[in-house]
């Protein structure tokens, strides 16, 4: 079975979320983007396991679904076009905070559990250690190698990922607190991790540059904080629709079940490019290298980003594709796209309309960005947001990096470009 699965999510306990990551508007923001597994995010939270308890049901081995009788009153507001079914897999995201080998790492890891019992046990082992309840993701002062021996202790069917493995203040090859490999950060438990999640400043082009990562699945989720940024990344499998079956797909190297990921263009990360944010300054990793790891303006030391750090690690030049590797397609969420066309807001009304209408017409998010013939958008949009999408899937746009925590700017259009492609379309 194929299917599309976004494993890293925040629920509502978490800071800086939507009151809306709930179990219902996840199931129904699951359908209108095509996702049929989504990560519950957040279950060593006791308030949010708690909720999923009372929310969900068993549904097929070691995943679960919205109690019936929520299902049906949510599936009411989802286009006929886009209903599907919806499965849940247990997942948290977990901050380790602690000192090793002379400095201060902090390093968020993954952990996929297979039922809610196992949840409730490493609920029990982590609040022998530190606070679990004020923040949906934890923060402990627990050295990763520790946590991965809970995890594994817990259950041997669960699994802990490195998550956004590059970004510069909180992962586990970050620049600002982070390692230089996996090994010195996990030591002898290294071979227990199967897998790093790339994060949305990385793709896995430029994750290949590095041959100490050719044994390790590379994974892609939205850490979404609202529920209408679900798949702006995920991964697509093709396997029983299971927990162990999904855990199989990214543990083993080999397996033809994982056939790849969907990435945002990594320059539209937060943290792609370096720079200092408080003087816009933007910089390429040569520029920062020229300036000394200094911004230009002020003399403070730049937030050094992703894209210089895999050159720093890498041996391996761009280009390079490993032989297990698994391909990619880089997407821009289609109510960003919208807004573009429009030219309004991403949170516009018009944009909701449109967005909602067009789902009606043509089905789910992924289904219109990746697979609806250009003549169907035009036909139920317009012609300029068929050409729009078309340009997405061929790589034909404009991005303008992110760094130091500003998100990047991509652009299909300029705005002369577009006056003129609307005359031309048109008459087409």
């Amino acid at each position: 079975m194929w299917f599309l699965a976004d494993l890293h999510i925040h629920s509502h306990y978490s800071v800086a979320t939507s009151k809306a990551m709930e179990p219902e508007s996840l199931h129904r923001w699951a359908q209108l983007k095509g996702i049929t597994v989504v990560g519950t995010g957040d279950c060593i939270h006791p308030g949010w396991l708690a909720e999923l308890q009372e929310k969900l049901q068993p549904a097929e081995p070691g995943l679960y679904e919205l109690q019936s009788d929520l299902a049906k009153t949510v599936d009411a507001t989802v286009p006929k076009s886009c209903r599907a079914k919806v499965r849940f897999l247990l997942s948290a995201e977990i901050s380790s905070i602690y000192k090793k080998n002379g400095r201060t790492r902090k390093v968020h890891n993954l952990v996929f559990l297979p039922d809610m019992e196992t949840a409730r046990r490493l609920q029990a082992a982590l609040a022998r250690i530190g606070n679990i309840q004020s923040d949906g993701r934890p923060i402990l002062g627990l050295d990763a190698k520790e946590l991965l021996k809970i995890v594994k202790e817990t259950s041997d069917a669960a699994v802990l990922v490195p998550a956004h493995a590059w970004t510069p203040h909180f992962s586990v090859l970050g620049a600002k607190s982070g390692f230089d490999s996996l090994e010195e950060c996990f030591e002898e438990l290294t071979p227990l991790v199967p897998a790093i999640e790339t994060g949305l400043s990385s793709d896995p082009a430029m994750n290949w540059r590095l041959s100490s990562l050719d044994g390790l699945r590379l994974i892609s989720n939205s850490d979404a904080h609202s529920p209408v940024k679900l798949m702006r990344e995920a991964n697509l499998f093709d396997t029983d629709l299971s927990y162990s079956s999904i855990i199989s797909a990214i543990t083993e190297p080999d397996s033809p079940s994982f056939l790849g990921t969907l990435e945002f263009f990594p320059e539209e990360g937060k943290y792609h490019y370096d720079g200092h944010r408080a003087c816009s300054v933007r910089m390429a990793p040569e520029d920062t290298r020229k300036n000394l790891g200094r911004c230009p303006q002020c003399n403070s030391k730049v937030t050094v980003g992703v894209m210089h750090r895999v050159e720093e690690l890498a041996d391996h030049p761009a280009g390079r594709r490993p032989d297990q590797a698994r391909s990619f397609n880089s997407i821009i969420p289609l109510i960003e796209i919208i807004a573009e066309v429009e030219r309004v807001g991403v949170n516009s009304k018009k944009v909701s309309t449109i967005y909602l209408d067009l789902l009606s017409r043509l089905g789910n998010e992924y289904h219109v960005l990746m697979e609806s013939e250009i003549k169907n958008i035009r036909q139920a949009g317009s012609v300029l947001l068929g050409e729009a999408i078309s340009r997405m899937r061929t790589g034909q746009i404009r991005i303008y990096p992110g760094y130091d925590g500003e998100f990047g700017t991509i652009r299909v259009f300029d705005r002369e470009e577009r006056e003129q492609l609307s005359g031309q379309l048109g008459l087409f």
